[in-house]
C-alpha cells in the first residue's frame, strides 16, 4: 500500500514489487504436470522486438500522478483546516485495509441460533428468555464484524484524497493499461465512474484515451466528494477552466436503460454497499450500462477478492438478458498480485472472447531454474495449468519470453489445455 511521508506522498506512486518466497517444484512433480507444447507463431508475435518486450508483457514499472493533479491536491491540503492530517490519513488507511464484507442477516440469524443452542446446553448459562437473549446479543457483538457506512463530509473527503488519491490512480491506470496494451485500436468515447470519489478514474482515463473520450460521467452519493473532485479538475478553484473537458457530476445513476458507456468503472465502491442484494443490484445496473468494458477494482484483501468473484459470477452466470444489448460477457483480464498498491481487479467485456488476445495469463511468480522455467497459467477456458518451459522442447523464443515474464503477464502460446500434455518421460533439463 502506498505509504505516507510528509507531503511527498501525493507526488508519486511507488514501485510495483514482485512477491518472493515461492516454494520450488521438484523434478518429479514437474515431470507429471501438463506442459505447453506449441508457441503461438500465427501472427509473428515477437517480430523484431526483444524478448524482454514481447507483447504479453503487461507490467507498469511506475505510475505518477499528473503534475496538475498532484499540485492541486497539495494546494487544497495546505488551504484546509483539517487537524493532524497525517494521523487521520494513517487511521483511515488502516480502517479501509482491514474492512470486511458486511454480515448478511441470514448469517447473523444462523450465528444467533447456534449461540443460543450452546448457551442452553451449558447448565451455568441463564435460562430465562430475557437473559438468554441478552447473552446471545452480547456474544454476537463480540464475535461479529461491525460494518459501518462511511459518510464523507468535506473534512473526511480531504483525508480520503490524501490517503487514496495516488493508490486509486495507480490501480485504475493498471486496469486501463491492460485494455490499451491488448487492444490498442480501442478508442472509447464515453466513460462512467460509479463511486467516483476524488475523480482519479477520470484523470487516469484521460491520460490514456484523452484524444477519444468526449464524456466522463462521475457518480457519487457524497456531494462533498463531487465538489472536491470538481475542484481538483479546476486547479483548486470553483470557477477555473477544467483540466479535463467533458466531465459531468451527479449523485445518482442515469435512469434510462438506453444510456450505455464505452467503459464503466467501479473502483473501491462495492465495499461501500451494505448488503449482497445491494451489490447485486448495482453490478447488474453497471453491466447493463456497459457497451464494451466493465472494470471492477477493490482492495487486495480476501474481502476485496471475494467481492470481485461475487460480481464476476453474477455477470457471467446471470440469466438476466438485456433486450437492448443481448451480447454475453466474458472475463477480459483477471488479476490479483502484490505490489506497492495492493488491489484486486476484474475486467468484464461485452462480445466474444475470441475478439481478445487469448493467451494464458501467468498467475504466480515465474520460477526460474537452470535451463527450465515454471509458469502457472490461467487458460482462456478457465483451467489452471502448470507448464514447465525449456528451450529444447519449446524453442528459444518461448523459453526466453517465459524467463522475462512476470506475474500478471500473458504467455504467447496456444491454449495449453487444448493440447496433449508433454510426455512424462521427457523431464526438464537440469
Amino acid at each position: 500500500m502506498a505509504t505516507v511521508r510528509g507531503q511527498r506522498y501525493l507526488l508519486t506512486v511507488g514501485r510495483w514489487r514482485r512477491s518472493v518466497g515461492v516454494a520450488p517444484q521438484s523434478r518429479a512433480h514437474a515431470a507429471l504436470v501438463p506442459g505447453v507444447s506449441q508457441v503461438d507463431n500465427k501472427s509473428d508475435f515477437l517480430g523484431k522486438r526483444p524478448h524482454r518486450r514481447h507483447p504479453g508483457i503487461l507490467q507498469l514499472p511506475r505510475v505518477r500522478l499528473p503534475q496538475a493533479l498532484a499540485d492541486t491536491a497539495q494546494l487544497l491540503l495546505l488551504k484546509s483546516s483539517v487537524p493532524n492530517v497525517e494521523k487521520q490519513v494513517q487511521a483511515l488507511t488502516n480502517y479501509l485495509w482491514s474492512r470486511h464484507v458486511p454480515v448478511e442477516p441470514e448469517e447473523l440469524q444462523s450465528r444467533a441460533v447456534h449461540l443460543e443452542k450452546r448457551f442452553l446446553e451449558n447448565p451455568d448459562s441463564p435460562q430465562r428468555e430475557e437473559k438468554l437473549r441478552g447473552a446471545v446479543l452480547r456474544a454476537l457483538r463480540k464475535t461479529t464484524y461491525h460494518w459501518q457506512e462511511l459518510s464523507y463530509n468535506e473534512g473526511l473527503s480531504l483525508v480520503y484524497m490524501a490517503a487514496r488519491l495516488d493508490g486509486g490512480f495507480a490501480a485504475v491506470s493498471r486496469a486501463f493499461h491492460e485494455i490499451h496494451a491488448q487492444i490498442p485500436e480501442f478508442q472509447p468515447q464515453t466513460l462512467m465512474d460509479f463511486g467516483s470519489g476524488t475523480g482519479s478514474v477520470t484523470w487516469a482515463a484521460h491520460s490514456i484515451w484523452g484524444q477519444s473520450l468526449r464524456e466522463y460521467m462521475c457518480v457519487d452519493s457524497s456531494a462533498a466528494m463531487l465538489d472536491l473532485a470538481e475542484k481538483l479538475l479546476k486547479g483548486g478553484s470553483e470557477y477555473g477552466e477544467p483540466y479535463v473537458p467533458g466531465v459531468f457530476f451527479r449523485q445518482f445513476l442515469p435512469v434510462s436503460p438506453k444510456v450505455q458507456f464505452s467503459v464503466v468503472v467501479s473502483a473501491f465502491s462495492l465495499s461501500e454497499l451494505p448488503s449482497k442484494a445491494d451489490r447485486a443490484e448495482v453490478v447488474q445496473t453497471l453491466w447493463r450500462k456497459t457497451s464494451d468494458f466493465l472494470i471492477l477494482v477493490e482492495s487486495g484483501t480476501k474481502a476485496g477478492h471475494r467481492l470481485l468473484m461475487e460480481a464476476r459470477d453474477l455477470v457471467l452466470k446471470g440469466r438476466e438478458k438485456s433486450p437492448l444489448d443481448p451480447r454475453p460477457g466474458f472475463v477480459f483480464a483477471p488479476n490479483k498480485k502484490p505490489k506497492e498498491e495492493k488491489f484486486s481487479m476484474v475486467i468484464l467485456a461485452r462480445g466474444s472472447p475470441g475478439e481478445a488476445t487469448r493467451w494464458p495469463r501467468i498467475t504466480q511468480p515465474v520460477l526460474k531454474r537452470p535451463r527450465h522455467v515454471h509458469c502457472h497459467l490461467c487458460c482462456p477456458d478457465g483451467h489452471v495449468q502448470h507448464a514447465v518451459i525449456t528451450a529444447r522442447r519449446h524453442g528459444r523464443d518461448l523459453y526466453r519470453c517465459a524467463r522475462v515474464s512476470s506475474w500478471g503477464d500473458l504467455l504467447p502460446v496456444i491454449t495449453p489445455s487444448e493440447l496433449p500434455p508433454s510426455p512424462a518421460e521427457d523431464p526438464p533439463e537440469s
